[in-house]
């Protein structure tokens, strides 16, 4: 926002000129109007794992999977049973559920046709998944992997409060958000040794470019 209102500030400032209403513009600093992008924030495996346990047994799946099978928030509170496959360790992201401001969950596609993917889980995870599946995720194909507390719809706003303990209890600042997570997992699968591109098909974005 302040790189745009400087720009707007010297064109203002260069019809000004043009309109010999001033002699100069005045804005001359290099690079003011230029938009610099924060630098995301990286867990190191360690703090993945210390959160997982700080969130607690229903939600550590979650953390695990934000960061080791990069996936949005709305698209794991759309995941079935039928879209797991445990013995192969893959998860095919079909659907998106995002959260409105009422509480409400809207069905709907995911943000891109890069969004609808196959995600292969590492090895270590299948335990977690297993088990997850066996104590909390609903029966039958079509039963959602993540539900609330005493089979409550899943809620952000759950989550969230779990998530900020979790964090305080780790250590971590305040600004680590969990969407944080996926950018951890992607830094870490380019590390291994894995592709940019291939990174980014796993996590559903449709450009090298980050948004």
């Amino acid at each position: 926002m302040t790189a745009k209102a400087y720009r707007l500030l010297k064109a203002i400032m260069e019809t000004a000129v043009d309109d010999e209403l001033i002699t100069r513009n005045p804005c001359r600093i290099k690079g003011a109007g230029k938009d610099r992008t924060a630098e995301r924030r990286i867990a190191a495996v360690a703090q993945v794992d210390a959160l997982a346990e700080a969130v607690g047994m229903r939600y550590r799946l979650m953390v695990y999977r934000g960061a080791y099978g990069p996936m949005r928030p709305e698209e794991l509170a759309g995941l079935r049973r039928r879209d797991v496959d445990l013995d192969n360790l893959r998860v095919r992201v079909r659907l998106a559920e995002p959260e409105r401001m009422n509480g409400r969950r809207v069905q709907g596609d995911t943000r891109s046709e890069a969004g609808t993917r196959t995600v292969i889980l590492p090895a270590f995870l299948r335990r977690e998944l297993r088990r997850h599946l066996e104590s909390y995720a609903e029966p039958g194909p079509a039963g959602l992997i993540f539900v609330g507390e005493k089979d409550a719809p899943f809620r952000r706003s759950t989550f969230g409060r779990k998530w900020r303990k979790a964090r305080e209890i780790v250590g971590m600042s305040e600004g680590f958000r969990y969407y944080d997570l996926r950018h951890t997992g992607h830094t870490l699968s380019t590390r291994s040794g894995a592709t940019l591109k291939g990174t980014m098909v796993r996590a559903g974005q449709s450009s090298e470019k980050r948004r």
